[in-house]
């Protein structure tokens, strides 16, 4: 008995010695790519989301309503918070 145990721990570890074939999995593995189009007017709305105060008081001063707007509201809600 004690000998057929000895003989399964060698068959295990020499199993676990072999190399594996990185280059072969790497040549077999696919990923697959998705492309994304976001429209107009999601860029549109993550520009004026990410614009500074600066830019945004030039584009009101150029008569840009949504800018004129945003600076109101901002103008009373300090108003309010004070």
């Amino acid at each position: 008995m004690i000998n057929s145990v000895s003989n399964s721990v060698q068959a295990l570890s020499a199993a676990q010695t072999k190399p594996l074939d990185v280059t072969l999995a790497k040549s077999k593995l696919q990923v697959p790519k998705d492309t994304v189009q976001v429209s107009s007017a999601a860029q549109t709305a993550l520009q004026e989301a990410t614009e500074t105060h600066e830019q945004t008081v030039k584009e009101a001063m150029s008569g840009d309503l949504q800018a004129k707007s945003l600076l109101a509201r901002e103008a009373a809600a300090k108003a309010a918070g004070q």
